[in-house]
């Protein structure tokens, strides 16, 4: 049983990550949990309200919230009609990041599946506010969905590693499920200018090898120290389809959420993006 939790703020882009989660885990018995979380817009737009008035804007946000949940499962039935899956609304008053936290640890949830950009849809920038917000601070493995993406069944994957921190079986199993599903070449991206691997990166190889032995990965090794390039590069050059990342503890996808917008780094992101956390679960 997998369990995924989908925010959704009801826009094109929203359904579209739906529509790529829905038929990504076609394969596996798959628990939905569709979340609408609308703390932030109901308090954004009642900021100078009166108690009363604030109340019934609060009965007024839950019922446009329910309602528009009900259409969205019954679009996904209408779509596919998949024996395996069921469907779970959730509507509550907080924050995104906040709530997405919560239901992950509470429904023990294996992967959150949104869209890289809700309904502003900026087209100057990668990522949208909640996006980046609960990549950054979720514990759970996050997978965003740009909104011009439609290719949904990945054929090649890449996973960009330094192998300098031990992996969660767990996350990696995820990875190696979806991989088996497709049939997918998965290949495992080290980026260093150094020749040789430390005892501890060596110890991590030997663990992801492990866990990854029936996909039988291609392990790459690349020299450059402008990491962003390389793999956009890789990208490019190994047609890849999906792009698997770590942010943990001093990483270089850490550093990029942390002390830099990606636009300013570089990072192109057409593909889905996945990115394991590599953080302990309760």
């Amino acid at each position: 049983m997998r369990k995924v939790l989908i925010p959704t703020d009801f826009s094109s882009n929203a359904m579209n990550a739906i529509k790529y989660a829905m038929e990504l885990f076609k394969y596996d018995r798959t628990d939905f949990h569709i979340m609408h979380a609308y703390g932030d817009e109901l308090y954004s737009r009642n900021s100078g309200a009166k108690r009363g008035e604030l109340n019934e804007a609060k009965e007024e946000a839950l019922k446009y919230s329910s309602e528009n949940l009900d259409r969205v499962i019954k679009d996904m039935k209408e779509l596919s009609p998949n024996p395996r899956h069921k469907y779970f609304p959730i509507s509550v008053i907080g924050a995104v990041v906040d709530e997405a936290n919560e239901i992950a640890e509470h429904e023990n949830v294996d992967v959150i599946v949104m869209g890289t950009k809700g309904k502003t849809d900026k087209r100057n920038i990668t990522f949208g506010s909640n996006t980046i917000q609960v990549i950054k601070y979720v514990k759970c493995p996050v997978l965003a969905v740009p909104a011009e993406y439609t290719d949904i069944q990945p054929s090649h994957i890449l996973f960009a590693t330094d192998y300098m921190l031990p992996y969660q079986r767990r996350e990696l199993k995820l990875l190696s499920t979806l991989a088996q599903n497709y049939a997918a070449r998965l290949k495992v991206l080290h980026i260093s200018k150094f020749k040789e691997l430390s005892f501890r990166q060596q110890d991590n190889k030997a663990f992801l090898e492990y866990c990854l032995e029936q996909n039988k990965p291609t392990y790459i090794k690349l020299p450059g120290e402008d990491i962003t390039s390389v793999i956009n590069d890789a990208i490019k050059n190994f047609d890849i389809d999906l792009l698997v990342m770590i942010n943990s503890r001093h990483s270089f996808l850490e550093d990029v959420l942390h002390t830099s917008k990606i636009e300013k780094i570089g990072l192109e992101i057409k593909i889905p993006f996945l990115v394991l956390q590599n953080l302990p679960r309760t």
